[in-house]
């Protein structure tokens, strides 16, 4: 299984980083059966993070015709915007529709062999590129609303699992959608082996639309 984390100009370190690690130890722990690498639209160059002491080389351009996993990140900075070209969190993630990454994404999900995996913002990008109408999906709590408005099916959940669409909330969930990720595709054993080594468990039940419909509580 090969992992492409796509990297954007004001991206949040946690949100790539923390699965990716999970991730790449999976890796290890499967003799290699997962390998991992940095993208972003544009190629391979260094991305600068919403961290002004961050930033973190793409080694190649997203390949959409790649089977396996991509992750989507959100931005990090100032929560609240004052100008659409600020370095506020909605301007930074407003900002990747002008580049070539909606597109790849799209051509991406439109093949069979590829997961989208989502963490915190990551899910607006692809709201934003409306690539997210009629899918369960969650993300950052202070952004479900604009979720819901541009036709996502919102879940309140730390990870939410749609089949080849499976996306997280707040940044620190990106853990446990890379433990869901290892479990899924691996077993448990792996992910629990994971699970030890970070000395995180995972938290929170992983929806699906599969069982019985709860009446309400």
């Amino acid at each position: 299984m090969h992992v492409q984390a796509v990297l954007f100009d004001g991206f949040d370190p946690l949100d790539v980083l923390g699965p990716l690690e999970i991730l790449y130890a999976g890796g290890i722990a499967t003799d290699g059966a997962i390998t991992v690498e940095l993208v972003s639209a544009e190629g391979a160059r260094d991305v600068p993070s919403g961290l002004d002491l961050i930033t973190l080389r793409a080694t190649a351009r997203l390949d959409p015709e790649r089977d396996g996993l991509i992750l989507v990140p959100g931005a990090a900075g100032p929560t609240r915007q004052a100008d659409p070209e600020d370095d506020s969190i909605p301007s930074r993630i407003a900002r990747t529709q002008r580049t070539d990454l909606p597109a790849l994404l799209s051509a991406a999900m439109a093949r069979p062999g590829v997961t989208m995996t989502t963490v915190c913002g990551g899910s607006l990008v692809l709201a934003l590129s409306g690539l997210l109408k009629g899918r369960h999906a969650t993300g950052h709590h202070d952004a479900l609303d604009v979720l819901w408005g541009l036709g996502a099916t919102v879940v309140r959940a730390r990870v939410v699992d749609d089949g080849d669409l499976v996306s997280s909330a707040g940044v620190t969930s990106g853990l446990d959608l890379g433990l869901h990720l290892l479990e899924r595709e691996f077993g448990p054993r792996v992910a629990h082996a994971v699970e030890e080594m970070f000395a995180h468990e995972q938290r929170g039940v992983v929806w699906r639309a599969a069982g019985t419909a709860p009446a309400p509580i």
